[in-house]
């Protein structure tokens, strides 16, 4: 009897040990861009894993979301497929006194999806057609700018349904980044941003949103981003780039659009790649970025935060490609690297 009470307090007090270490876990919050969020979640739990000290929750919020709770200092770190404007880190910089960094993490693309019943072909679109689409000026799908890039495809002339984001979202600001960038018109009457005023269309929350008004609505054309389609075997088209050639969305295609950027990365690391030169290139892929404060008061999360960023830019990389999404440049991360320095 006296073993087992004996081996009873042990376990008691194990049991008793264990609690505390998990209590005393150093908790990180972030929140944000949905884009990345599947190789946000699995870097997370893998860090974890390795790190079993350090918990870091997110949220995928959106980007809007993200940029709004980093600044306000209601999260330890944000996330953005859109960088931050000058406006956006110079009021945050005479508020605080310092500013935010951002760490590219990989790349991703959106890409057009549609439902057209009865059109089982692969569909190529151009710049033109695209952005008359979503400004309501090419309203049929046997429109000669959509019929020119597809010939032998038996197109319907039905009216087309535009579906997009109704939610401030980093896949917006990615493709409406690409229609400033082929249409000045475009450019003129709707600009770029994660929430714009359409000037067409349906609205759906998320990729799930959109996704279900296509599904449901024949005839229709959205965008989401290149994992969401990848995942749920969703239909999607090529894209004409500044080089004149049809390209798909993949990871070939996306790390080919980076190239340029690459070279010439400014210190921020805020960049557009959007409509890039080179003929593998697709048009309307981008970076998404965490967005880091420059200043921690607590001086575990500021040392835990550094060190997951060190294991992004290493282990974490060979995750990215299995989620579709490409790998960051070499040189950017060397970049980046240099970066880490800034965070104090």
């Amino acid at each position: 009897m006296k073993r087992i009470a004996g081996a009873s307090v042990v376990l008691l007090a194990l049991s008793m040990m264990a609690a505390v270490l998990v209590h005393a876990a150093l908790s990180i919050n972030g929140a944000g861009a949905s884009f990345p969020y599947p190789v946000y979640s699995k870097w997370f739990s893998e860090y974890q894993k390795k790190n079993s000290e350090v918990q870091i929750n997110y949220q995928s919020i959106g980007s809007g979301g993200g940029i709004k709770q980093v600044t306000e200092g209601t999260v330890d770190f944000g996330a953005s497929d859109g960088p931050m404007n000058d406006e956006q880190l110079k009021a945050f910089q005479d508020k605080h006194g310092f500013g935010i960094l951002h760490f590219p993490t990989v790349l991703g693309a959106a890409v057009p999806t549609y439902n057209i019943p009865g059109v089982t072909a692969q569909l190529n679109f151009t710049p033109e057609a695209l952005a008359g689409i979503f400004l309501g000026k090419i309203t049929k799908w046997n429109d000669p700018a959509i019929v020119g890039a597809n010939q032998g495809v038996n197109l319907p002339a039905a009216d087309i349904v535009v579906v997009h984001r109704s939610d401030g979202s980093g896949t917006t600001y990615i493709w409406t980044d690409y229609l400033s960038k082929v249409s000045d018109e475009w450019k003129d009457k709707v600009g770029k941003g994660s929430s714009v005023n359409w000037p067409v269309g349906l609205g759906g929350k998320g990729s799930e949103g959109v996704t279900g008004q296509i599904k449901n609505a024949p005839n229709s054309i959205g965008y989401v981003e290149l994992i969401y389609a990848a995942s749920n075997n969703i239909p999607y088209g090529s894209v004409k780039n500044s080089s004149g050639a049809f390209v798909k969305a993949d990871l070939a295609s996306v790390s080919a659009a980076a190239a340029a950027a690459a070279k010439t990365m400014p210190d921020d690391f805020r960049v557009s790649i959007t409509n890039p030169p080179g003929k593998t290139a697709y048009p309307i892929a981008s970076f998404t970025w965490l967005l880091i404060p420059e200043k921690f008061t607590d001086a575990a999360k500021r040392e835990a935060l550094k060190g997951f960023l060190n294991w992004m830019m290493a282990d974490g990389q060979d995750y990215a490609e299995q989620l579709s999404y490409a790998k960051l440049p070499t040189e950017v991360i060397a970049k980046e690297r240099k970066a880490l320095g800034k965070i104090q």
